[in-house]
């Protein structure tokens, strides 16, 4: 069986899937029983100074019948006093020594600030600190949270200071709502991060009452932002892992956040250059247990890859990922209909007609059964009628010759500008 041991700058842990800093972290119940249940980590909800938070705090967006698409919460960091947490954090580490226990801070951007709660946390013992800098609701209007995480010079200036006095590897929680989340990954690093995790929390509102008016949630008639999260984030959460994963300028391990809900989902993250993940709105909505299923998943599919090691999965795609410029636009696919098991509901059809290339016919054969049939010549490859097909592999998208060289957009620039510029002096 493959060995599912891995480290995060020096942080070991029996497995990669961590419960990210949130409500499912904030007791030394919760902690303890999630380890008991397999779990390899835990970021233990946020300490700072002590806060109150609302009641009606969390929303849901369901899609399609699938409930908890997407989660909403405008929870803040622990309510509970520092000395409570830190008895808890050590009793924890002290029942768990080989399971990862890093602990999420949060304060005011002022050194001493953050020298006092270091230097507290680090006495107990616990294996690294993770600094958020990405709640993007409650303490980022007190300049803490997204507030400090959307400005470079504070990121790096508050990861230096914490680096001043840490014994334990720093993580560095970032913060999605940016427009470069590798300009903020790379000042982490110049502060001295030993890795950064992300994302946290997407600026949301999760919904408006139509009968009230209400939002949703709503404290006694008034709503706020919250933090965005879960299975519908995935998509984005994935884009920035990979952003920092390929850029030289950052080049420490990642800790990826995001909807991961499943071990199918952690092996993404960790292709495209996770070390490991943290999972929390899973959890939430399936409860602890839900760690099983992961741990199985993997194993087996390492196994099936011929992997002896978790690690080995590591950043494997890292390469593919590029950008759009380097992207051969001569590659060329075209949309094949199984007639054996095309339902014949049209939804291709549809959506093709109305919305792409209208280039898929709706024939009869001699006997006068009716069937789809695509115009390969006229096809671009856009891959609509194959997402909308409710029959798995109906559908197939099949690489065809295109009969011309691999050119990408780039080469095409630089071609068109060296044969200007030719051009030019023979004029």
């Amino acid at each position: 069986m493959a060995d599912l041991r891995m480290s995060l700058a020096g942080i070991e842990a029996p497995n990669p899937f961590w419960l990210a800093s949130a409500p499912p972290t904030n007791t030394g119940y919760q902690v303890q029983r999630a380890f008991e249940a397999g779990w390899g980590g835990a970021v233990w909800k946020t300490l700072g100074d002590p806060i109150i938070n609302t009641s009606s705090r969390f929303a849901a967006v369901h899609f399609g019948g699938r409930r908890v698409a997407g989660f909403n919460n405008i929870e803040l960091i622990t309510d509970r006093p520092l000395e409570v947490n830190l008895k808890e954090i050590y009793e924890t580490k002290k029942r768990f020594p080989k399971h990862a226990l890093v602990v999420s801070l949060m304060v005011e951007p002022k050194r001493e600030k953050w020298h006092e709660i270091v230097k507290r946390v680090e006495a107990i013992g616990v294996d690294g600190l993770e600094l958020n800098f990405g709640c993007p609701h409650g303490m980022a209007e007190r300049g803490m949270g997204s507030a400090s995480g959307q400005q470079p010079d504070l990121v790096e200036m508050q990861t230096y200071w914490v680096k001043e006095v840490a014994a334990t590897p720093v993580i560095v929680k970032l913060t999605p709502n940016i427009t470069d989340i590798t300009v903020m990954a790379r000042h982490a690093v110049l502060g001295g991060a030993d890795a950064i995790s992300l994302i946290n929390t997407i600026n949301s509102l999760a919904g408006v009452n139509l009968a009230t008016w209400h939002t949703i949630p709503h404290v006694a008639g008034k709503g706020a932002h919250g933090g965005y999260c879960g299975p519908a984030v995935k998509p984005i959460a994935l884009s920035m892992v990979a952003e920092c994963a390929k850029d030289p300028a950052v080049g420490v391990p990642i800790s990826g956040i995001g909807g991961v809900s499943s071990w199918q989902d952690a092996a993404e993250f960790m292709l495209m250059g996770a070390s490991g993940v943290q999972v929390c709105t899973a959890a939430m909505h399936h409860g602890f247990r839900i760690v099983e299923e992961m741990i199985d998943g993997l194993t087996h599919y390492l196994d099936d890859k011929g992997l002896s090691s978790v690690q080995e999965l590591v950043g494997r795609s890292v390469e593919k990922y590029s950008k759009w410029g380097d992207l051969d636009l001569s590659y060329r696919v075209v949309a094949r209909i199984n007639e054996d098991t095309c339902i014949n509901c049209n939804k291709c059809h549809i959506a093709c007609e109305d919305t792409s290339h209208q280039c898929i016919d709706m024939l009869n054969a001699e006997d006068g059964t009716p069937f789809l049939k695509v115009r390969e010549e006229d096809c671009v490859g856009c891959n609509l009628c194959s997402i909308v097909c409710p029959v798995e592999g109906a559908i197939e998208m099949v690489e065809v010759e295109s009969g011309l060289s691999p050119m990408t957009w780039n080469e095409r620039e630089a071609a068109l500008s060296k044969l200007n510029a030719t051009s030019f002096e023979a004029g």
